[in-house]
């Protein structure tokens, strides 16, 4: 499939600061150390559009990336990891909470989880409070590539176990930006929700 062209709009560290609530978007979040720019980076097809840092966590604002008329990609800051302030966490708590149940415009969630280690706590509470408003998540398993393909099916197993056995609407896949692996099939999916409603 072709890929649109991604580019970067602008960033909000608070809810006054965002873009206007129309149009339709798809949002991306994980923990600080899930490769989520390098991922965000892979589906763009583009080398620096997400901000790449040996020190996870470094996305501290909401940033917004245009990827066709009326619809956009958010970078949500990670969790769990960074090492900042509590007051600091505590505010992108907030504003993440904000944007993930008030934004009108957002049509599911891809949470980047590393493969290594599979779904943590955070990850699942994450997913327990964002399904209740009724938009799909869709997890990808980062890092594939540094499993053994038996090790890759079997956190994928475990992974759709948990998601079918307790979260509604949510789906899972394997990704690895380095090997360009799931890039297309996530890709696919990230169309297909941004293409409903459209006119």
């Amino acid at each position: 499939m072709t890929v649109p062209l991604v580019e970067f709009l602008a960033s909000a560290h608070k809810m006054e600061e965002m873009l206007p609530d129309s149009g339709r978007e798809v949002a991306f979040v994980g923990r600080s150390n899930a490769g989520k720019s390098s991922a965000i980076n892979a589906l763009a097809n583009r080398h620096r559009l997400a901000f790449v840092s040996k020190t996870p966590g470094r996305t501290q604002t909401i940033n917004f990336f245009g990827a066709g008329r009326n619809m956009r990609w958010v970078d949500l800051p990670g969790y769990g990891f960074a090492k900042v302030s509590k007051t600091e966490r505590e505010y992108w708590g907030v504003l993440i909470s904000a944007y993930l149940t008030q934004r009108k415009s957002l049509m599911g969630l891809i949470l980047l989880s590393d493969s290594r280690h599979g779904l943590k706590p955070l990850d699942e509470q994450l997913i327990e409070w964002f399904v209740p408003t009724g938009r799909p998540v869709h997890v990808l398993l980062t890092k594939c590539d540094k499993l053994t393909q038996r090790e890759s099916s079997a956190v994928l197993s475990a992974t759709r176990i948990t998601l079918t056995r307790r979260y509604p609407n949510c789906s899972t896949q394997l990704f690895s930006a380095t090997a360009n692996r799931g890039v297309a099939e996530a890709n696919a999916l990230i169309a297909a929700w941004l293409s409903q409603g459209a006119d």
